[in-house]
């Protein structure tokens, strides 16, 4: 048996059910397993602690924000929490996403490495590595490699109002850094890579891809087209939350211009501020009820487009070819990593034409593509994915350094 503690900002969405997934796994096998997180609205997973309050979490934000120094608030909170560690002796701790204003990070960092305790990183974004940013793609800026220092998005999460990235750099590489017993595991080969060109290179990096629940995202009928009176089109969707620039919105707009009449374009996850972007032509849903609904719509698709132009694994890919639906993607990130040429496509960012290509030739091909899409998601099992992180946490000191 073995003594888990996990940390995360948030128990809700898919950095959430990551950790929650972890933890049931572990449960399963007879392991002790404890999920930590800050305070949030909404239903608590039986056994989930809180261990920092929302208002001591403004406090940090306000801080932060007007200073552009984060991470080192958060002081009570973040005490209370190494006090249960001191109770729950963990053999392994799981560190998740550390932005969002909730956690002393330099306080948790002296922690383990006074403790030695055995640690397993899940970098969900580039945050760990960079002075404040969670992305940098669309910027194309490099900084983070030698240090940060005149961000471009300094004002985007997690924002500040003023740039003291050239100090943050420094402090996060001495808080981060000198762990003696820590692996870093990145959902895709693509972060895992740039790791490997950050001030955290000196640890060993596994990747283990995001998963997805199969028993939910599969092929299902649907009246969608009835209902939208589509049963002679051809359908082109696009899932996303927080559409703009970055999810290639922009993209959508083009397309509508330039595909026959006989191509029809679905948008999922818009809102009413997105919908005033876009021509009458896009048909526009703000949410569905569940995760159902959302998977009969991958179903009917004849392509799942993913414009996007900054991602790390994308999971609305999974979950499309889980409902044997090809993806056409641009090359960002981990984004074609989830696809080969039997399931989609990938091509150069901002080459519509191509883009519309490719569209073309799946919709086209979508009948023979539906089967090797199924095939290539049963890779996706979330399950075995959370089993590959058990398996981690077992591995001794030399085995992982075979």
């Amino acid at each position: 048996m073995i003594r888990v503690v996990e940390i995360n900002a948030t128990h809700r969405g898919s950095t959430g059910k990551v950790m929650l997934g972890t933890a049931e796994v572990l449960r399963q096998n007879g392991n002790e397993v404890y999920t930590f997180s800050a305070e949030k609205d909404g239903p608590v997973p039986k056994g989930h602690q809180f261990f920092s309050t929302r208002q001591e979490n403004l406090i940090h934000r306000i801080i932060s924000v007007f200073t552009g120094i984060s991470g080192k608030g958060t002081k009570g909170g973040t005490r209370r929490l190494l006090k249960r560690l001191d109770e729950i002796k963990p053999d392994v701790i799981h560190l998740h996403n550390l932005h969002g204003w909730y956690i002393n990070v330099p306080m948790l960092f002296d922690y383990i490495k006074k403790n030695n305790i055995r640690t397993v990183w899940t970098l969900h974004d580039c945050w760990g590595f960079t002075a404040q940013c969670s992305h940098f793609t669309v910027e194309k800026c490099e900084k983070w490699k030698t240090g940060c220092y005149s961000c471009p998005r300094y004002r985007l999460y997690p924002y500040t109002f003023v740039d003291r990235t050239k100090k943050m750099w420094k402090l996060k590489k001495e808080w981060l850094t000198g762990v003696k017993d820590l692996t870093i595991v990145t959902p895709s080969q693509w972060l895992a890579d740039l790791v490997k060109q950050s001030f955290l290179k000196e640890y060993p990096v596994k990747v283990i891809n995001n998963g997805i629940d199969l028993s939910v995202f599969k092929p299902l009928g649907s009246d969608f087209r009835e209902k939208y009176n589509l049963q002679n089109k051809k359908i082109v969707l696009g899932v996303a939350s927080g559409w703009g620039y970055r999810k290639g919105l922009d993209v959508f707009v083009e397309l509508s211009k330039c595909l026959p009449q006989d191509y029809q374009i679905v948008l999922v996850g818009t809102d009413e501020k997105v919908d005033k972007q876009l021509p009458d032509s896009i048909i526009s849903i703000h949410r569905t009820q569940n995760q159902r609904e959302l998977a009969e719509i991958y179903s009917m698709a004849d392509v799942f487009v993913n414009p996007t132009r900054e991602e790390n694994y994308p999971t609305v890919n999974m979950e499309a070819l889980a409902c044997g639906t090809p993806v056409v993607t641009f090359k960002t990130g981990g984004s074609p990593e989830i696809i080969d040429s039997t399931c989609g496509s990938a091509v150069d960012v901002d080459d519509i034409d191509a883009l519309q290509q490719e569209i073309r030739r799946a919709c086209v091909d979508c009948l023979y593509l539906r089967e090797a899409c199924i095939e290539r998601a049963k890779g996706f099992d979330m399950y075995k994915r959370y089993e590959e992180y058990v398996n981690l946490y077992k591995f001794t000191e030399r085995e992982r350094d075979k």
